[in-house]
């Protein structure tokens, strides 16, 4: 079995993952990918994103927004299951957590985006562009990744 991981997946800095993988005797390539961080090298109709917590995603639905809205059309238009998978952990367990979190930012701009806001933006991204928002803890992210791309047999 062989994974690829995108080339723009920052290099020693998600080593917890690759261990895993390891562990599970999956090969790992890294090639650029048309959408996402994580796929199946003999199936790439589903890819798994990852978004090291809930700043990273409002970094991606503000500043980036315009690129990361059209990875997400991308995805849409070549049938693509998009899962963006949030390595926040700190309580946030599924979507509608993310209505209660308090963005650090906060503190120092009044105006920064609260969870409120980024729930409807990420709600809407799911419904828009079919996208699926799931969050776990750093710990699981191997296990989950290959779960999601349908890798039975995972420990």
């Amino acid at each position: 079995m062989t994974l690829l991981e995108d080339t723009r997946q920052q290099e020693n800095k998600h080593d917890f993952k690759l261990q895993y993988f390891e562990e599970q005797n999956i090969k790992v390539d890294r090639c650029g990918l048309y959408v996402g961080d994580y796929t199946i090298a003999n199936n790439q109709s589903v890819c798994v994103d990852t978004k090291k917590d809930l700043i990273e995603i409002c970094n991606n639905v503000c500043k980036d927004h315009e690129r990361f809205r059209k990875e997400m059309i991308r995805a849409m238009d070549a049938e693509i299951k998009l899962y963006i998978l949030c390595e926040n952990g700190n309580g946030i367990k599924n979507i509608e957590d993310v209505k209660n979190w308090v963005n650090p930012r906060l503190k120092r701009n009044p105006k920064a985006m609260t969870g409120e806001q980024l729930y409807k933006i990420m709600k809407t991204q799911e419904e828009k562009y079919g996208v699926k928002y799931l969050f776990c803890d750093k710990e699981e992210t191997g296990k989950l990744i290959l779960e999601l791309l349908g890798v039975k047999g995972v420990a």
